[in-house]
C-alpha cells in the first residue's frame, strides 16, 4: 500500500507541477488532459517497474475529484457555485466510496487482476505497448471523457441551477449508497460462501451487476450536471456517458458474464432468472 501510495503522489505530484510551472494551452480543459496523460505515464512506469499493472486500478477513482478541483481553483469558481458545491459532493463521495472499497479489497502486490495478464498473454510480443495503451492510456481516456462534463459544469458560466441538476444530484448520490450497499453485500457473501455458490441474494437477486449500474448512474449523473450547465454543448457533455455505458455492455460484463460461467457453471440459472443491469423483480423458478 506504502508503494502505491509513493507512486500515487509521484503521479500527481509530477502533473500539478506541469499544471503551475508548465506552458499554458490556454485551454482548461486540455491543460487537465497532458497532466493527466502524464500522470498516467508515471503510474504506468510504477506498473511495469512492480510487474503489475494493478497498479493503475486506483486511478480510476482518484482522477475524477483531483480534475474537478483542478477546473474549479483554475477557473476561479466561474461556474454556478450551487452547482459547483453538488458537483463536487457528487464527484468526492463516489471517489471516497470506490477508493475505500479498493483499499479494503487489496491483498497486496502478489494479485493482479486478471484481465491484465490475459490482453498481455494474447499480445505475445506486443505485450508492452498493449500493457500501456489498452491497460492504461485507453481508460485514461476513457475516464476523462467521463469527467468532461464536470468541466461545463464548474468552470464554465452556464445556466442557472434548476431541476436537471437535482435530479443529477439523486442519480449520484443513489449511485454511491447502491454500489455501498452491493460492495458490503459481495463481501459477506465471498466471507461466508461455499464452494461452488453463486451470489444472488440482496440486490444481487435483482440485478447480477448492480455495482455497473451503479457506475452507469454515477456517469449519468456527471453527464446531467453537465447538461444542466450547457443543454447547447450535449453533444460533447454527454459523450463521455455513452462511452461509458458502451464499455460495460460491449466489454465489462460480457468478460465477468464469461468468466462466472466458465468457473462456476450453476451460475446459468442465475442468468435465466435475474435481470443483467438494471434492478428489477427475479424471474419465478417455473415449476
Amino acid at each position: 500500500m506504502v508503494r502505491v501510495a509513493v507512486a500515487y503522489l509521484l503521479a500527481f505530484g509530477t502533473a500539478t507541477a506541469w499544471l503551475v510551472r508548465g506552458p499554458d494551452t490556454d485551454r482548461l480543459w486540455l491543460d487537465a488532459l497532458v497532466a493527466d496523460l502524464i500522470a498516467t505515464v508515471v503510474v504506468f512506469a510504477a506498473s511495469r517497474w512492480h510487474h503489475n499493472s494493478s497498479f493503475y486500478d486506483p486511478y480510476w477513482s482518484v482522477l475524477p475529484p483531483y480534475l474537478a478541483v483542478y477546473w474549479v481553483v483554475a477557473s476561479g469558481g466561474e461556474g454556478d457555485d450551487i452547482r459547483t458545491m453538488l458537483v463536487l459532493a457528487v464527484v468526492f463521495l463516489w471517489a471516497v466510496r470506490l477508493t475505500a472499497n479498493w483499499v479494503i479489497g487489496f491483498p497486496g502486490l502478489h494479485h493482479e487482476d486478471w484481465r491484465y495478464p490475459m490482453l498481455r498473454e494474447r499480445a505475445g510480443r506486443f505485450e508492452l505497448p498493449v500493457d500501456f495503451f489498452a491497460i492504461h492510456l485507453v481508460p485514461t481516456f476513457q475516464v476523462f471523457l467521463g469527467v468532461l462534463p464536470v468541466y461545463a459544469a464548474v468552470a464554465r458560466p452556464g445556466r442557472d441551477v434548476g431541476w436537471l441538476d437535482g435530479v443529477a444530484l439523486v442519480a449520484g448520490v443513489g449511485a454511491v449508497v447502491l454500489e455501498l450497499v452491493a460492495d458490503g453485500q459481495m463481501r459477506r457473501f465471498i466471507r461466508d460462501r461455499r464452494p461452488g455458490e453463486v451470489m444472488d441474494r440482496g440486490l444481487w437477486g435483482w440485478s447480477r451487476h448492480p455495482n455497473y449500474f451503479g457506475e452507469i448512474s454515477f456517469w449519468l449523473a456527471l453527464g446531467l450536471f453537465g447538461l444542466a450547465a450547457a443543454p447547447g454543448d450535449w453533444w460533447w457533455v454527454l459523450a463521455g456517458t455513452v462511452a461509458m455505458l458502451a464499455m460495460f455492455l460491449g466489454a465489462s460484463i460480457p468478460m465477468m458474464e464469461a468468466r462466472s460461467l466458465e468457473r462456476r457453471p450453476s451460475y446459468q440459472a442465475v442468468i435465466d432468472r435475474v435481470p443483467m443491469l438494471v434492478p428489477r423483480p427475479p424471474r419465478r423458478n417455473r415449476p
